[in-house]
């Protein structure tokens, strides 16, 4: 009997979470690999001119080009598809590349999209930058209150475009509301779900249409490559998505793809070990900061709502805020041995940046303020070092500081 090489959706359908992070979308050559395969190829060749037409035209099944179609990158897309339970996926070079992929494709001028007011950097300059100077208005909301999500509908609205948990101050975004909201106004929900992974959330299940990642951070989950993916209906990812990358190029490498793949496979165990090691420190820094801001705290204003939604684990990223500002947040990053200070996440390492000079520079001292990133706010990825050598470093660097 021939073993199973994960393309039987009927099988996959019954698989758990952990499992359709190590098999989903296995598609094995000839030669019966175990471990993914990796094409590196620009283009395919066809038996005849006839074939070559016919694929063109969509009249027969194949590849074409590797801008559009590539085995390795399939495989990726076919896993991240299942491991968020919606139908399809399409990959992208990077993060930015996918939220801007899922925004645009579905947008044209005269059109509105509301957003939550706590997003990482870039996605707040695509709502309140670019989709403006292509005629698409643009109103920000407190993500955390669903009447404002409510109140901001109007007859041209066509999205709703948010993070949760959301980067850098760790707002969370009441999923079911939201998105209930939403629906019953026939409007879209674009979900950036980097933070949490289908490993903790999956916003489908809330009633989400379009689910988007930096595949870059803890799907990566060691820092090496930069990727991205889009996750919708069929209808959505291979009528509305895949004209607008395949004429656009966004398109993400068979190589980035692999390494992907490889770090799926562990993402499960990454996320849940590091979520551990994120709430011990954050408890210590709890005792020793003015602000500590992790949704696994009781402290956390929506930690019941965190909670339940992330199936009870808070994540790997966590932030505090300083009374000093600029200076005493420099000081303490300056301060730390074993921590480096870089503006990634979701690494193996445990990373640290202060977001008002970095990923949040290039918006104004207004938009930081009122999305709550002040200048002594810092962002804090826990790795998969010991906590207590990263709670030693911490105590020692607070020192230094004055705390």
């Amino acid at each position: 009997m021939k073993r199973h090489t994960g393309q039987d959706r009927d099988i996959t359908a019954c698989w758990r979470p952990a499992t359709r992070a190590v098999r989903g979308g296995t598609r094995r050559s000839e030669f019966g690999e175990t471990s993914e395969a990796l094409f590196l190829t620009s283009g395919y060749a066809y038996d005849c001119a006839a074939d070559a037409a016919a694929r063109f035209a969509g009249e027969q099944a194949g590849m074409t080009y590797s801008r559009l179609q590539n085995p390795t990158v399939e495989m990726l897309e076919q896993r991240i598809a299942l491991m968020e339970g919606m139908e399809a996926a399409r990959c992208t070079a990077s993060g930015m590349a996918a939220m801007t992929a899922a925004l645009l494709c579905q947008l044209k001028a005269g059109d509105h999209v509301v957003a939550g007011r706590a997003a990482f950097g870039s996605c707040r300059w695509l709502t309140d930058t670019l989709l403006p100077r292509f005629g698409v208005a643009t109103t920000i909301v407190d993500g955390r209150d669903p009447d404002q999500w409510r109140a901001a509908i109007r007859p041209e609205t066509k999205l709703f475009f948010f993070e949760t948990p959301a980067n850098p101050t760790l707002d969370i975004v009441d999923l079911a509301a939201v998105c209930g909201i939403a629906r019953e106004a026939g409007v879209r929900t674009v979900v950036d779900n980097a933070f949490a992974t289908p490993a903790l959330q999956r916003p489908a299940e809330y009633g989400a249409d379009i689910v988007a990642h930096s595949a870059t951070k803890m799907m990566d989950g060691q820092g090496r490559v930069l990727a991205g993916a889009v996750c919708g209906s069929e209808d959505f990812i291979l009528n509305e998505l895949l004209p607008f990358t395949r004429n656009t190029g966004p398109t993400l490498s068979a190589f980035n793809a692999w390494v992907v793949l490889k770090g799926l496979e562990t993402l499960d165990m990454r996320i849940r070990r590091q979520s551990e090691s994120a709430l011990k420190v954050a408890r210590f820094l709890e005792g020793r900061v003015p602000t500590i801001l992790y949704p696994a705290l009781d402290s956390h204003k929506q930690h019941a709502l965190a909670m339940q939604q992330m199936g009870n684990v808070g994540g790997t990223i966590l932030a505090l805020v300083l009374d000093g500002g600029r200076t005493q947040a420099h000081g303490l990053l300056d301060a730390l041995e074993l921590v480096d200070i870089s503006n990634n996440i979701g690494d193996s390492r445990s990373l640290m940046t202060h977001p008002s000079s970095t990923t949040h520079s290039g918006l104004s001292a207004d938009v930081r303020e009122g999305m709550g990133v002040t200048e002594g706010m810092l962002r804090l990825n826990v790795g998969l070092e010991d906590p207590d050598d990263l709670i030693e470093d911490f105590d020692r660097a607070l020192k230094t500081v004055g705390l």
